[in-house]
């Protein structure tokens, strides 16, 4: 069993969900239960599947947890690009939080291809 805090990709990702949250909690009213939340519910989800991955027993569980948290990254990205177009989010808003969500699936994909070399 792995500590999760002590995973820089964990702790970018736990920046991220803090900065989301940041963003968000300025869009529309209406869309609290919109875009909002899945916005939220999308980007909490990737530091949480990596604290989940290192609860699990073995290596190959955990790389199960990142292809996970990589999947809700990406949906995440799309999510931004939405925000963006219907001018919730600033362009300076979304380039600055889709370049930490880009360092966070790049460090996602070298820790899950480390763990396959390793094991």
């Amino acid at each position: 069993m792995r500590d999760f805090r002590k995973l820089k990709v964990w702790e970018k990702a736990h920046e991220l969900v803090l900065d989301t949250y940041s963003v968000t909690a300025g869009f529309p009213r209406e869309e609290l239960y919109g875009i909002t939340a899945q916005l939220r519910r999308a980007c909490v989800s990737i530091p949480a599947n990596i604290a989940e991955g290192c609860g699990r027993e073995g290596e190959a569980e955990l790389r199960r947890f990142l292809r996970i948290g990589l999947g809700s990254a990406n949906e995440l990205e799309y999510h931004l690009l939405l925000a963006k177009d219907l001018r919730f989010l600033s362009p300076e808003d979304h380039e600055r939080i889709v370049g930490k969500l880009v360092e966070v699936k790049r460090m996602l994909t070298v820790l899950s291809k480390k763990l396959k070399v390793d094991s």
